[in-house]
């Protein structure tokens, strides 16, 4: 499945944006080396900076991480096509991972298990670095990201579960409700909620994410 990156996908090229949070002198030094604000896909070496950025944004929470690192290495090993990081002057500050799935719902071998070449991917975990968030980050990435499954071949929809508070989140993305999940983390209950790739594009918006 790796195949099916799309390196000349629109969604995936620089997109320059306001400064990033280094400082001025910083940022000379290095604005000749790096963009100001890329997206690209990530790779295991980037798996370091997604658990960090994972673990302050839902431990602090829940207790709890929606991948482990082994996880997050795996899924980035195995499927980093599925991926998508936001990178400010080389830093990531956002970042979504999914992996494949073969079943019409999710159940909790999807939590842990890539299915390559099938229709409907599963989004793991969307996380914001704490000094970037209320600022709209979580909901362009979002609509970059379905904007990108839309040019892989064969993709179809786009599944993941959430907590009920962020079931409006993903409602004003443009996922639909199927009904509560029939996976539970740590007595933690969610809400299943599908993308179907062939609608139409949604509007962004600012969410506060």
């Amino acid at each position: 499945m790796a195949q099916r990156q799309v390196n000349n996908s629109p969604f995936l090229k620089p997109f320059f944006l306001k400064p990033p949070m280094c400082s001025p002198s910083h940022s000379r030094q290095r604005r000749h080396t790096l963009p100001a604000s890329e997206f690209r896909n990530l790779t295991p070496q980037d798996a370091i900076s997604v658990f960090e950025i994972e673990r302050e944004a839902f431990v602090s929470v829940s207790g709890e991480c929606p991948l482990t690192l082994k996880e997050v290495l795996n899924f980035l090993g195995q499927c980093p096509e599925l991926s998508l990081g936001w990178f400010e002057e080389g830093q990531l500050v956002a970042f979504i991972i999914g992996s494949g799935w073969d079943k019409e719902r999710l159940s909790q071998d999807a939590m842990t298990t890539h299915v390559p070449e099938t229709p409907t991917v599963h989004i793991h975990v969307l996380s914001v670095h704490r000094h970037c968030r209320q600022q709209g980050k979580g909901s362009v990435l979002l609509w970059r990201y379905l904007q990108y499954l839309r040019c892989l071949p064969g993709l179809r929809r786009a599944l993941l579960i959430c907590e009920e508070f962020l079931v409006p989140f993903y409602r004003k993305a443009g996922f639909k409700e199927k009904g509560p999940s029939a996976i539970t983390v740590a007595q933690m209950s969610f809400t299943e909620m599908e993308y179907l790739l062939g609608g139409a594009v949604f509007e962004r918006r600012n969410s506060g994410c």
